[in-house]
């Protein structure tokens, strides 16, 4: 019982949860324009399973740890830089985002186009939406489970707060997407947010760091300014 009088466990808790769930929200927004195009009686279940299988691939990594920081260490140069197996790892995420992002946005722009959605983005694969949930939530949590590393002692306290983030993200996750396939501009605004990320993923694997702080305040300002513009088109309708 002594563990739970320990103020500083509590400390790392709070600490590691609220980073968990800052560093979600890039993955909360991937999640709600990939389940979008499923059927919407599946939507939930994607989410929970998705999120779920993501929790456990989360504390797979926090169990092996010595592999995990093993990631951080050169495994080959080019062109007068070293490249770890993080770095392959956030340069393919960046590239995948870049390059799935940018045909979510063109999938938008043929639906105005032809006046209608086209039948063919309602076939989503369901467990191919749930590898995808997967691998994107272990690339956008890499560096947080090496953060947590650093930061914790108790893997105990890691894994808690990975549960209690994901918990949270699974609540949060339902009203968002919702939210998100109900407004267009929102959902072409969240895949621009995505675009951003991956771009942030490809100069973090080239070591060249841009600060979340700047990624969260350009998303944040830019979804304020959508939303007068939603309340602007409501008040003119």
């Amino acid at each position: 019982m002594e563990w739970l009088l320990n103020p500083e466990h509590w400390v790392s808790l709070i600490t590691l949860t609220a980073l968990e769930i800052v560093l979600g929200i890039d993955n909360i927004i991937f999640l709600a324009i990939i389940v979008s195009k499923m059927p919407s009686h599946q939507q939930p279940s994607a989410r929970t399973i998705g999120l779920g299988a993501a929790m456990i691939m989360r504390i797979l990594l926090l169990l092996s740890l010595t592999w995990v920081m093993r990631l951080t260490e050169p495994l080959f140069h080019l062109l007068g830089r070293a490249f770890a197996g993080r770095d392959i790892i956030l340069i393919l995420g960046g590239l995948f985002l870049i390059a799935k992002s940018s045909l979510e946005i063109h999938e938008k722009m043929e639906e105005a186009r032809s006046g209608g959605p086209d039948i063919q983005i309602r076939t989503t694969a369901f467990w191919g939406v749930i590898v995808q949930i997967m691998l994107l939530d272990i690339i956008f949590s890499l560096d947080s489970v090496i953060t947590a590393v650093g930061m914790a002692r108790e893997i105990w306290i890691m894994i808690a707060a990975i549960v209690i983030a994901v918990g949270i993200m699974m609540f949060a996750a339902g009203p968002i997407g919702d939210f998100v396939d109900q407004n267009p501009t929102i959902k072409v605004l969240a895949l621009s947010f995505l675009i951003l990320v991956g771009v942030a993923l490809l100069g973090d694997g080239f070591s060249f760091h841009i600060p979340k702080g700047y990624i969260y305040f350009a998303m944040a300002f830019s979804f304020a300014v959508e939303m007068i513009n939603i309340r602007v088109r409501k008040g003119m309708s």
